[in-house]
C-alpha cells in the first residue's frame, strides 16, 4: 500500500480543523462512518467526481504510517482499494498541505499555479 494518502477538503473546515488539531471528516464522511482518502492515482478521478466547479479547497497529504489501524484499504470504485480512515484525522498525520480549487471539467489548479496531478 501507498505511504501516503490524500484527503480533499473544505477550506473552512479545514481552518476549524487547524484549531482543533484533527479533522472530524465531511457530511459525506459522516454519513458513511469514515474518511474518504485516495491515492495519488485515485486522486484525479476523486476531484473530478466529487469536487469539480469546487474552489477554496485543501488537499491534504497525510502520512499513512501515523494513522495506525483506524486506516483501512477497502474496495470501492472499480475494486480498487481506498484508504478509509475511521475515525478523526489528527493533523499531526499531515505531512503537507496545498489549496487548490477543482476546474468545471473535474481538473485541478493549485494555488501555486499548478495545473492537474501530479
Amino acid at each position: 500500500m501507498s505511504p501516503v494518502a490524500y484527503k480533499l477538503v473544505d477550506g473552512a473546515a479545514w481552518e476549524r480543523a487547524r484549531v482543533a488539531g484533527v479533522y472530524e471528516g465531511s457530511e459525506v464522511d459522516h454519513a458513511d462512518g469514515y474518511i474518504h482518502m485516495s491515492t495519488a492515482e485515485q486522486l484525479a478521478e476523486t476531484a473530478r467526481r466529487h469536487y469539480a466547479g469546487r474552489t477554496g479547497l485543501v488537499l491534504a497529504t497525510v502520512d499513512v504510517h501515523a494513522l495506525g489501524v483506524a486506516l483501512r484499504w477497502e474496495p470501492s470504485r472499480g475494486g480498487d482499494l481506498f484508504p478509509h480512515l475511521y475515525g478523526p484525522l489528527p493533523l499531526s498525520a499531515v505531512a503537507a498541505e496545498r489549496g487548490l480549487s477543482v476546474r468545471q471539467d473535474g481538473v485541478m489548479v493549485f494555488e501555486d499555479g499548478a495545473v492537474g496531478w501530479p
